[in-house]
């Protein structure tokens, strides 16, 4: 599953605001030139945040956007959400009910749709790791920086150091 601009970029903006000091606005402006976004996208972007209770808006000199509630308690699931809607693998689902989901195949052949159980595990997958994925989570990562391979565990491994890729080797995320 590929998520949109609209949800990288509004993640990104969400992580802006989750550094910065608490009751302390950030503009646009500001969260654009941090992160090398366009202005006019980051727009629609924060008014579906807003929209959803995630984001606050403050007026003035001095005003631009807070987050709506503390970091730790905003879930990814709710951001990609907002920005996103349903999360479906494919195509042919259709959300009957925030628990459940249906394929569209199924009416045309009156029967189970084959892969719905993959496509249904997948989508769980992918739903179980936003919502266990903080804001303050995802601050706290960015906070750490590009870390050098020492930092992260010592010595590169020893397919890193003979120059192999090898597909059981885990990757390392810096």
């Amino acid at each position: 599953m590929i998520f949109s601009a609209r949800a990288e970029y509004g993640v990104r903006l969400m992580v802006e605001l989750g550094r910065a000091q608490i009751g302390h606005p950030v503009s646009l402006k500001a969260i654009a030139d941090a992160e090398q976004l366009p202005l006019s996208y980051l727009e629609h972007v924060v008014a579906r945040l807003k929209r959803a209770g995630l984001v606050r808006s403050v007026r003035g000199a001095h005003g631009g956007y807070t987050l709506a509630r503390p970091a730790a308690s905003i879930t990814m699931d709710e951001v990609v959400a907002a920005l996103e809607g349903a999360i479906a693998p494919m195509d042919c689902f259709v959300s009957v009910r925030p628990d459940r989901v249906a394929c569209s195949h199924e009416a045309d052949r009156g029967r189970t749709c084959a892969t719905k159980l993959l496509w249904t595990r997948v989508q769980g997958g992918i739903t179980r790791a936003l919502q266990q994925t903080t804001l303050a989570e995802l601050v706290a990562f960015a906070e750490q920086g590009p870390r050098s391979e020492q930092q992260r565990g010592g010595r590169a491994s020893k397919s890193k150091r003979r120059g192999s890729d090898t597909a059981a080797s885990a990757p390392v995320v810096a």
